[in-house]
């Protein structure tokens, strides 16, 4: 079985966020399961001299976009048993930043576009493209919409990995930009809210849907998380599955990671206590082992839940906890956090900046990993924090509620302390349940040493992909 991947960002390449993440760790654990993967994605032009150097000229095509003739060229190249395909055109893509330019849709239609003018040109055909996020959702819809024989029996595979950005714009853009017949508008396949969303339509036109969670997938069905295509999804239940998202745990693996003070494992957590010192030191905390570090790692905005720790942060800081805080995001959140390390010296560090290297040291060194996010189609932070011994507290929403079973303190069983209302009431009483399990030592660290095990690993994920794939080419398309 043959699969293109087709995203916007794969690390170690390039990467901006989760999907980097993923696009990084899926292929290769997929290609674990007998299926040729092969990875497409555009040539930016912050991809490092070092991951140029390794790639191969393959070819140069002309891509057609409405009346324009565009220039692309074809790099390859092969990192254990992925081949990486990347698409250069400079105009588009010698850019500082991936995304946030005006001509986004321009550029991302040109993208999948070219994805699909170049196979033709290979000695390789998918049987399924898999497309992700809304850069890649009109693969599907030129696929079903401009017809090329030399491309039929391709099957497409569209993840939801987050619905509020749609990839929408104005509806004038359609025929003009992306080349596309005003019917797709009239007929209501792209039309919405007076404009056009190409989430929508690869929702109609790809063959199968996919989400990066069992629970987000049933939260899809609601207004409160679709952002306004709760009917698409209704209408296309019969094509959705949620599949949880894995972590890399070679790469996020606390007996190895050279972050670290000193490595450690679950069978001897005495490694994760010297990164707690080191953490404090390092951040001018108080050097304490029984005050519990609460962190967070994450975009600093409402949507994360920052607005409830805003809201309870000096209770927070009443149950002699100290916190430590690293990211960047909305102004008013820094500066909270920055005038409560200058209310509690000591107590509070804000790190209003993004660093790999300090995240992984905050992983190992905290207690207690806080997570109150409004909605969380997968999460990663969560399953890295338990990685590291780090228990979570996190709202029973989207990937959060598969990963983070609550803790039982009858019977032992669960990972974390959970909350269901977004309510910062709520979320303190989880906090202050979790540090008065904190106090009694041997059933915390038996927690902590437990969540070290739990396997996040892409396989299971890769399994059930290949399942879905195998359904697919077997049974044909239900769009």
């Amino acid at each position: 079985m043959n699969i293109l991947y087709a995203t916007s960002e794969a690390a170690p390449f390039v990467k901006t966020g989760g999907l980097g993440d993923v696009g990084a760790s899926f292929p290769p654990a997929l290609a674990k399961e007998d299926v040729s993967v092969r990875v497409i994605l555009p040539l930016y032009e912050s991809i490092a001299p070092v991951w140029r150097e390794q790639m191969r000229f393959v070819m140069s095509i002309y891509v057609r976009l409405s009346w324009r003739s565009l220039y692309c060229g074809l790099f390859e190249l092969t990192r254990g048993d992925v081949t990486y395909y990347f698409l250069d055109n400079e105009y588009y893509f010698k850019r500082r930043e991936l995304y946030g330019h005006f001509d986004d849709g321009e550029r991302f239609a040109f993208f999948s576009k070219a994805v699909l003018d170049s196979l033709p040109e290979l000695d390789w055909k998918p049987d399924i493209i898999h497309c992700n996020d809304w850069q890649t959702a009109l693969i599907p819809i030129y696929l079903r919409s401009l017809k090329n024989k030399a491309l039929n029996g391709i099957r497409t595979v569209f993840t939801i990995h987050n619905i509020e950005y749609q990839g929408r714009f104005g509806r004038e853009i359609v025929s003009d930009v992306f080349g596309l017949p005003e019917t797709l508008v009239e007929n209501g396949t792209l039309e919405f809210m007076g404009g056009v969303s190409l989430m929508k339509g690869a929702l109609i036109l790809a063959d199968r849907i996919t989400t990066v969670s069992p629970t987000y997938a049933g939260e899809l069905s609601y207004a409160y998380y679709a952002h306004g295509l709760e009917g698409i999804i209704a209408a296309n239940a019969h094509k959705l599955t949620g599949i949880l998202n894995g972590i890399d745990q070679t790469l996020y693996d606390p007996e190895s990671d050279a972050n670290l003070e000193e490595n450690f494992s679950s069978l001897d957590l005495s490694g994760k206590a010297k990164n707690k010192r080191a953490l404090q030191r390092l951040l001018h905390l108080n050097e304490n082992a029984d005050i519990p570090v609460v962190a967070v790692v994450s975009r600093l905005v409402s949507h994360k839940g920052m607005d409830l720790i805003a809201a309870k942060l000096s209770q927070m800081m009443e149950l002699n906890v100290q916190f430590v805080v690293l990211g960047r995001g909305d102004w008013q959140y820094e500066q909270q956090f920055l005038n409560a390390q200058s209310r509690y010296p000591g107590r509070v560090s804000a790190n209003i900046l993004y660093s790999a290297g300090l995240a992984m040291k905050i992983y190992a060194g905290a207690d207690i990993f806080l997570m109150p996010s409004q909605a969380e189609p997968c999460g990663l932070s969560q399953m890295i924090s338990m990685r590291y011994g780090a228990v979570p507290i996190v709202r029973e929403t989207g990937g959060l509620r598969d990963t983070v079973p609550a803790y039982d303190e009858k019977s032992g069983a669960g990972n974390g302390f959970t909350f269901k209302n977004y309510n910062a009431d709520d979320m303190l009483a989880a906090l202050t349940a979790a540090c008065r399990l904190y106090s009694e030592k041997d059933r915390w660290q038996k927690l902590s040493a437990a969540n070290m095990t739990v396997d996040f690993s892409w396989g299971r994920s890769a399994r059930a992909y290949r399942a879905l794939f195998e359904e697919l080419t077997a049974g044909g398309s239900d769009a």
